[in-house]
């Protein structure tokens, strides 16, 4: 048999990262590619992720240089194989416990999109794309995640196609719409033995009938979003919205706040905030029914937009008749919310991260090459929390737990109340402790300074058992 000859190393541990994938790759070339990919996705973000940029060369004529017509190979035209790669990054996360998943975390489906023009790139189409906010010609994906207080990352992808790539539209039987591609990576994610307490998603999916009735038909827990709006039929003179239920539950203040709980988050930065909470009963939802609902806010007597949840959830309420029956772990109002607020290391961190590492910046049309770029960066995203897995242990704080003082001050100052949860000054400083030497060069420097960037962004220190 003929020995394999050595790729060129990677820098420092990213070739020890690297070497774990040298079995998925059958060519030489394919193994230099796969570290020279990486290399260019982990340098600082004011450099352009495109294909040349990631080969150091000229974006016209360049590109016809044999150091980018190789990663367009490497994307575009090789073997190797998107599913071998990702089960590979997998185990890498799931065979050290400082950062494998657990029972305390929650599997957390998102969909985002970026603009692309023309009309020739798979999947492209015009769409609502989160990434810019608005409608636009652009290619959007759904991602399943796993995270915790700690940390999070990425688990599977899938692109969505809108229905005019299909011979007859939506009715086309290849079709599938975001909440259904959701609905098999939640799948995928139990047929791997991922660990979560509960599939969190936000109002898309929970306002979806079939996407929570898959979840409940493979007996999944969920913690779901609902608009305020959520309605249904009742009698007159019951509430019939989750927002009216809210408003009529009694609120005297915070010396009388009825059924309101209090609540306090901590968040990564220090800061605590006040929080009230509300087991809702109505018609459709209550503590010994199938489905609860949870009001989380900021003041309960103005219910503002920003910071205030409508949480639709099938855990059981701790003592419950439902908890004794339940194969599911109860979880009170701070543990609900709690799950929920892990949407913000989402919402607030991935966007960042994306950025820095070109998530959007493939420059090929083919469905199998825009997978495989986006799986590289799952790689090297997953590189930073691989080989910086120290930063997340130590002792933490809780991150959402019921306050139990008799007597506190309001339930958040009126400087936050406009604010959305979750935001905290940015910080691009480079990682401290990181010296200059032959086994550091820049590429695991900036994998380090992305890792502490996202940590000083996560909304809460990992919590305490709330239920």
């Amino acid at each position: 048999m003929t020995k394999r000859l050595p790729a060129t190393p990677a820098p420092g541990p990213l070739e020890d990262y690297a070497a774990r994938f040298d079995d998925l790759f059958g060519t030489l070339a394919q193994r230099q590619a796969f570290r020279r990919y990486l290399e260019g996705l982990l340098l600082p973000d004011e450099r352009n992720k495109t294909l040349t940029a990631l080969a150091n060369t000229e974006p016209v004529v360049g590109a016809q240089r044999k150091e980018a017509q190789g990663l367009q190979w490497f994307l575009s035209e090789s073997s190797w194989n998107v599913q071998d790669v990702n089960r590979r990054r997998m185990e890498l996360m799931l065979e050290d416990p400082r950062t494998a998943p657990d029972q305390r975390g929650a599997l957390v489906i998102d969909e985002t999109g970026d603009r692309k023009d023309g009309t020739k790139t798979a999947h492209v189409g015009r769409q609502y794309l989160g990434g810019i906010g608005k409608i636009d010609n652009g290619v959007v994906s759904v991602s399943s995640l796993w995270a915790d207080e700690r940390i999070y990352y990425p688990l599977e992808v899938e692109p969505y196609t809108p229905a005019h790539h299909f011979d007859e539209g939506k009715a086309d039987p290849e079709f599938r719409t975001k909440p259904k591609i959701a609905l098999e990576l939640v799948e995928r994610a139990v047929e791997m033995e991922i660990p979560f307490k509960a599939v969190v998603a936000d109002i898309l999916y929970g306002e979806h009938h079939k996407f929570k009735e898959g979840l409940e038909n493979r007996q999944i827990p969920y913690v779901l979003a609902i608009k305020p709006s959520y309605a249904w039929y009742r009698p007159i003179g019951e509430p019939g919205s989750a927002e009216e239920v809210a408003w009529i539950a009694p609120w005297k203040g915070d010396d009388d706040p009825g059924e309101w709980v209090k609540l306090e988050r901590t968040f990564r930065d220090g800061h605590s905030e006040h929080w009230w909470a509300l087991e809702a009963e109505c018609r459709p939802f209550g503590p010994e029914k199938r489905r609860r609902l949870v009001v989380a806010t900021t003041d309960p007597a103005e219910l503002p937009e920003l910071t205030t949840w409508y949480l639709v959830t099938n855990l059981p309420l701790p003592g419950s008749s439902r908890a004794a029956q339940s194969d599911f772990t109860p979880a009170d109002v701070a543990e609900i919310t709690r799950l929920y607020a892990l949407r913000s290391w989402i919402e607030q961190s991935y966007k960042q991260v994306k950025n820095s590492l070109g998530w959007a910046h493939y420059q090929v049309r083919k469905d199998v090459s825009i997978r495989r770029h986006w799986q590289i960066v799952c790689c090297a995203f997953t590189f930073c929390w691989w080989t910086c897995a120290a930063l997340v242990e130590g002792k933490t704080l809780p991150g959402v737990v019921l306050d139990t003082e008799e007597t506190s001050p309001a339930s958040a100052p009126e400087a936050e109340r406009g604010k959305k949860e979750g935001q905290t000054p940015v910080s691009y400083v480079l990682a401290s402790g990181v010296e200059e030497g032959e086994g550091v060069a820049g590429a695991v420097r900036n994998a380090m300074a992305i890792l502490e960037s996202v940590l000083r962004q996560a909304p809460a220190q990992r919590a305490t058992a709330a239920a």
